[in-house]
């Protein structure tokens, strides 16, 4: 028997998912993650997602990995100009160099919260006490864009020196790192 995942058709009949999306979909969304180095690779790409499809940027993902050294926030923070250059030359990864810069003094600003709560980990997940917030959504409908959490944590992190951190781009990334299970309650992968 096959089993039911979430139904991402955006409302569209043309719209499809890869199989990158689809094992994204399986293994990772809304999944708890808590290795540091996976919590700023989620930041990166879901920065680097806003305006263009989650599919693209997941097609990118290996490309990504390899151009900003694993997405080890140490090694990138070291980032100067000619990397910069070299990222915006690079065809395998998104080249807009506003997202770029981002995720550069971003890791910056990740180091800095590592430094100050022992890991990003204790300061992402001590906003909800480290517990998964679970909407049992019954459909796509009931998914909010953002909601009182992610502006908080949007509101934070720009505080704290980050950028490309909406609370859309936050909710998004709460829904990867999977502080936030929005799987419908049908999903076989909950």
């Amino acid at each position: 028997m096959e089993k039911k995942r979430c139904n991402f058709s955006f409302g569209t009949k043309e719209y499809h998912v890869s199989e990158k999306f689809l094992l994204y979909h399986d293994t990772r969304w809304c999944k708890p993650e808590h290795r540091d180095q996976e919590l700023y690779a989620m930041l990166v790409l879901e920065g680097m997602q806003a305006g263009v499809s989650w599919n693209l940027v997941l097609n990118k993902e290996d490309n990504f990995r390899k151009a900003f050294d694993g997405f080890d926030p140490k090694i990138v923070a070291e980032y100067d100009d000619a990397k910069l250059e070299e990222l915006m030359q690079d065809a395998g990864i998104i080249r807009n160099r506003q997202k770029l810069k981002a995720a550069i003094s971003n890791a910056r600003a990740f180091l800095k919260v590592q430094e100050e709560f022992g890991s990003f980990d204790q300061y992402i997940w001590s906003f909800t006490n480290g517990q998964v917030i679970d909407h049992h959504l019954l459909d796509g409908k009931d998914m909010p864009a953002k909601d009182e959490l992610s502006e908080r944590i949007s509101a934070d992190l720009k505080k704290r020196g980050f950028k490309f951190v909406g609370p859309t781009t936050v909710y998004s990334y709460l829904q990867g790192i999977g502080i936030v299970n929005d799987h419908w309650e049908y999903c076989d992968y909950r």
